[in-house]
């Protein structure tokens, strides 16, 4: 029986032969033919395995990727019809390495158009919806890789973030998610939202295999000046480790939060403060300011990067673009236009200044920062239509993190009232990655993630 079982123990299974990469492709291939029409998390489906280029710790393991990585060969529309035929002549770096750690391309997943949303809902080719209530949101933008992991079509899968698209859905999704520090991760080959916030990083159902496939795709890239020539860590083996740590507490994160996630956040400290970790309370900007910066510097970034496309280079015209598309470039030109580029995104960087001081200053210290990835749990389709700005809303507590670069995880804590899965989230210094999948990876063995996972799996069996 496969359902449910993890990257890790998939792995086994191929090296003990207990079953071939043919087979394994082929029976997750099987589940997308059969779910994936009801919950609309694939584009693109490949329907063999085709990798013959690596063979390493993912040789034989099946992925699904965001379909805003290009693939070289295979389809990538970043869910825009501007897109709708553009077939990459080039690999994304973080594809390649995969690729060259030898795993396959089960297909690419929806999104909110060019990443503009945080429910998948703007997607060019329909909403994708959360497999825990078909009537809710997965999340976004990674909505398609969150819910293709948390359906098990996918073992685990690759997403991207700019203000919380990675950790988000996650959380929606009942899964965890992996936001990398700024720059720890190579950006070539990613079709680009905000360029100063833009994060690959992997969604699955363990720490073990976030690790593992973070461990696969991190590291310096000659072709993306902003990857970090910081040595990568062999993070699987430092995860395991003893350890504990200080966890700094600050009130700004616990306001504005439903009951049920509240409640849920508060048990995970007692947890953690159960198994030896110590807790302390820090003060942090309020996450309100960082609304205000992500707004204007992620506008003006979405304006000059959608710049780029047109007719001639991609076979569709700009007419094509989507509301969102329309209006955070509209948004976006304003506030780079002559008279307001002082006024707002200047402005905008030097507050951006601030909280990478703020985070900075905390760090000294605390190892990490608690919170929660979002203030409620999924909302029902269409309901963003009554939000204004509801991404910035629902990704209040992530932007702050993502403003400074520095990175996240969201863990998994139990399901609300509603029966829909909440987290928590950490966020720690930056490239302390290790530090956070070490923290992370003994919550999961403490709490087996309060039973979230092992009840999405029950759920998919009935």
């Amino acid at each position: 029986m496969l359902l449910g079982k993890t990257i890790t123990e998939l792995k086994e299974l191929l090296k003990t032969k207990k079953i071939s990469k043919e087979e394994l492709f082929s029976y997750f291939a099987k589940r997308i033919e059969k779910y994936n029409p009801s919950i609309n998390a694939y584009l693109t489906v490949q329907k063999k395995p085709e990798n013959k280029v690596g063979n390493g710790v993912l040789s034989g393991i099946p992925l699904a990727v965001k379909d805003n990585f290009c693939t070289k060969g295979v389809r990538t529309t970043a869910s825009a019809k501007v897109l709708d035929n553009f077939i990459p002549p080039y690999e994304s770096t973080v594809t390649t390495h995969l690729k060259e750690a030898g795993y396959e391309l089960l297909g690419k997943t929806n999104m909110d158009a060019w990443a503009h949303g945080s429910s998948t809902e703007t997607s060019d080719y329909g909403a994708t919806k959360n497999p825990w209530d078909i009537t809710r949101s997965p999340g976004g933008s990674s909505g398609g890789t969150a819910a293709a992991v948390s359906a098990y079509l996918a073992p685990g899968g690759i997403g991207s973030e700019t203000a919380g698209s990675i950790r988000q859905p996650a959380s929606w999704s009942g899964v965890v998610g992996l936001k990398p520090t700024y720059g720890r991760v190579s950006r070539y080959g990613v079709i680009a939202m905000g360029s100063s916030l833009d994060c690959p990083g992997p969604l699955t159902l363990s720490v073990e295999d976030a690790a593992l496939i973070f461990q696969s795709i991190a590291g310096k890239d000659s072709y993306d000046a902003t990857s970090a020539a910081v040595p990568t860590e062999d993070y699987l083996s430092k995860m395991k480790e003893k350890k504990t740590y200080t966890i700094g507490i600050a009130d700004e994160y616990f306001e504005g939060l439903d009951e049920d996630v509240k409640k849920s956040l508060e048990s995970s400290i007692k947890i953690f403060e159960k198994m030896g970790f110590k807790t302390k309370k820090v003060s942090l900007l309020s996450p309100q300011y960082s609304i205000s910066v992500y707004t204007i510097i992620q506008r003006a970034e979405v304006m000059s990067n959608l710049a780029r496309y047109d007719g001639i280079r991609y076979g569709n015209p700009r007419s094509f673009f989507g509301a969102e598309a329309k209006r955070r470039g509209m948004l976006g030109t304003y506030t780079l236009s002559y008279g307001y580029y002082d006024a707002f995104f200047k402005k905008a960087q030097k507050v951006r200044t601030l909280i990478i001081n703020d985070f900075k200053r905390v760090f000294k210290d605390v190892d990490f920062i608690i919170g929660t990835p979002t203030p409620i749990t999924a909302i029902k389709l269409g309901d963003f239509e009554k939000y204004p700005f509801f991404g910035e809303l629902m990704d209040k507590f992530n932007e702050p993190g993502a403003m400074a670069g520095i990175p996240g995880i969201s863990l998994p804590t139990g399901l609300d009232r509603n029966g829909l899965p909440m987290s928590i989230h950490l966020m720690a210094n930056y490239f302390r990655e290790s530090d956070l999948l070490n923290a992370s990876y003994q919550f999961e063995k403490e709490t087996d993630f309060m039973g979230v996972i092992k009840k999405a799996i029950k759920n998919l069996e009935s």
